[in-house]
């Protein structure tokens, strides 16, 4: 499956993307206090994440990649929510943009296709956990039907300091 426009490809994520992708994330453990990983990851730590995203069933794994180039954009994964097995029908969703990649509209793009590839999977609910404050991954949540259903206030420290996440679902 993949979706296109006409500066992006979103296509399940392989192999071959693994640096990339570990790249991206990286950015988000130094810079950033929207993933509360604290050390980078090689790509060969990072290989168990991305084998745990199969291209069918419940965890999946979306590139958007550059039409040309196809230097990657951003990706969206739905993974286990918890590890106990009353837990399999419920997914946490995220999404990770290139840092010049907000506000073409690659979230949405990658959203959609995550769901597409979702909907005829035996899944009840999506859960979001968004670290606070970020306004653009709040908007784009809501848009796909998110609602808040609570806030664990100061659950993370990084960067000498507390983070609230609030924490979203959506029926599927």
């Amino acid at each position: 499956m993949s979706t296109e426009s006409a500066e992006v490809q979103v296509r399940p994520g392989v192999e071959a993307d693994l640096a990339a992708l570990t790249d991206l994330y990286n950015h988000y453990v130094r810079e950033t206090p929207i993933t509360f990983d604290t050390a980078v990851f090689t790509p060969e730590e990072r290989r168990p994440w991305l084998l745990s995203h199969l291209e069918d069933g419940r965890h999946r794994l979306m590139v958007a990649a550059e039409t040309g180039s196809q230097r990657i954009l951003g990706y969206a994964t739905s993974s286990a929510f918890r590890p106990k097995a009353a837990y399999d029908t419920s997914v946490e969703v995220s999404v990770y943009l290139a840092p010049d990649a907000g506000g073409r509209g690659v979230g949405t793009l990658l959203y959609k296709a995550l769901f597409e590839a979702l909907s005829d999977e035996d899944i009840h609910r999506a859960y979001a956990g968004i670290a606070q404050p970020n306004v653009p991954s709040t908007r784009l949540h809501e848009r796909f039907g998110f609602r808040h259903v609570g806030t664990y206030r100061e659950v993370g420290r990084k960067f000498g300091r507390y983070w609230d996440v609030a924490w979203y679902e959506k029926e599927l």
